[in-house]
Formats: C-alpha cells, sequence, structure tokens
C-alpha cells in the first residue's frame, strides 16, 4: 500500500485481543495509528477512579445511564515507553461497566471511541454476511493453499455483491439488502440464456418479483 500511495495514512483498528506489544511496537515503527481495545485492571480501574465514582453518583442522583470519557497516560510492565489510554466509565442498572481502548489518535476521547473505535462491529458485520450468505466458512480442506484460495473467491463474491448493491441498487429498497438476500432473490433466478455473435440475452419470466431491479441493475453497469 505504501508503495503504491507513499503518504496514505494507515490505521489498524481490533479489539483487546490484538493489544499485544509486538503489534504496537511494529505500528508505531511503520508510521501506522492504531485503536485497539485495552482489556481493563485493577491499576486501569484506579487511574479512572475519579470518572467511575462521579458516573456512579449520577447514576443515583438521575436514575438514568451514565457515560464518562477521558483519557490518560499508561504503560503496562512489558511496554518501554507510557500510551495514550481512552476510558468509558459507564455506569448502568446493572453496576459499573469501565472500558479502556489504546490509542495514538489525538481529538475528543467519546468521538474517538464512539464514531472510530465501535465501528469496527459493522465490519465484524460484514465479516459475517461474507461468512453466512457466500460460504466463506466452507474451509474442510487440509491444505492452507486450497483453504486460502476459496476464502479469496468468497472475498472476490463479496467484493462484486457489495458494487452490485451500492451502484446497481442505489435508491431501491434492495440498497441495503445482505449479501444472502441477494443471491437468493435477485441473482438465484430461472433465465433462458440466448447468445449470439452480437449479445447475450436474458428471458425471465414476466412473474418475477424482482425483475425491475434486475433490469436496473442490467441498465446502470451497461451504461458505466
Amino acid at each position: 500500500m505504501r508503495a503504491a500511495w507513499p503518504e496514505v495514512r494507515i490505521l489498524f483498528r481490533g479489539d483487546s485481543g490484538f493489544c499485544r506489544r509486538r503489534i504496537l511496537h511494529w505500528c508505531e515503527r511503520n508510521r501506522v495509528d492504531y485503536v485497539v481495545g485495552l482489556a481493563k485492571n485493577s491499576r486501569l480501574n484506579r487511574m479512572a477512579a475519579d470518572w467511575l465514582k462521579k458516573a456512579e453518583q449520577d447514576f443515583a442522583r438521575t436514575g438514568e445511564k451514565q457515560r464518562i470519557f477521558g483519557h490518560f497516560e499508561y504503560a503496562a510492565g512489558t511496554w518501554n515507553h507510557p500510551r495514550k489510554v481512552i476510558a468509558k466509565a459507564e455506569h448502568t442498572a446493572q453496576g459499573s461497566n469501565p472500558r479502556y481502548i489504546l490509542t495514538t489518535l489525538s481529538g475528543d476521547p467519546q468521538e474517538l471511541y464512539d464514531r472510530l473505535y465501535c465501528a469496527r462491529g459493522e465490519m465484524e458485520n460484514r465479516i459475517k454476511e461474507c461468512q453466512l450468505g457466500l460460504f466463506a466458512t466452507r474451509l474442510s480442506s487440509h491444505q492452507f493453499h486450497i483453504n486460502q484460495f476459496r476464502l479469496l473467491l468468497a472475498s472476490m463474491a463479496y467484493i462484486l455483491l457489495e458494487r452490485l448493491r451500492t451502484v446497481g441498487l442505489a435508491s431501491t429498497e434492495l440498497a441495503r439488502a445482505q449479501a444472502e438476500t441477494l443471491r437468493s432473490k435477485l441473482l438465484k433466478a430461472g433465465a433462458v440464456i440466448i447468445r449470439n455473435t452480437r449479445r447475450i440475452r436474458f428471458f425471465v419470466a414476466s412473474s418475477f418479483v424482482h425483475r425491475e431491479e434486475f433490469l436496473l441493475v442490467a441498465s446502470r453497469f451497461a451504461s458505466g
């Protein structure tokens, strides 16, 4: 990526399972920003104690869920320097629920947490969509390269469907449809295909529910 776009800014985002010393060091050496989850511990909770206490007091006063954000410098025992931690002090009817993330980015702590870190959940939904709708979990071979190729095919299929959804189906009822829905309702349709030297023609039944959407997609991609 850097060879193709030398000035590109790369951001690594992941949950606390990726908060590992070697990963953090690699990102910092290679000018890669990161925002990753940080598992809570007693020391982090002590450093965020004032925010946790205020969230608890505000909940007791209002009876409504409270969320307070802040940041501080923190260094685990295996790190060679402190790093920036964003703390979310949350208190609900179930009690205190602190969360922490580690980042190289500057900016409002709540915005970094809500709009950047938590957005990884949407990416996880897209991965699940590829797995369930395009069979990306069918990796039953004992050979790595065969499984890798199968996963590559599923990923390529997802990219094609994503373009179909965002370009071909823009402003239609299927513009936000899942991959499985598009595959089963729009693409998995009976048709007669006639090909000659000049063109390829598709004949679908007049009763095909999504006939208009199918023709719209075809016309948009043909003109594009």
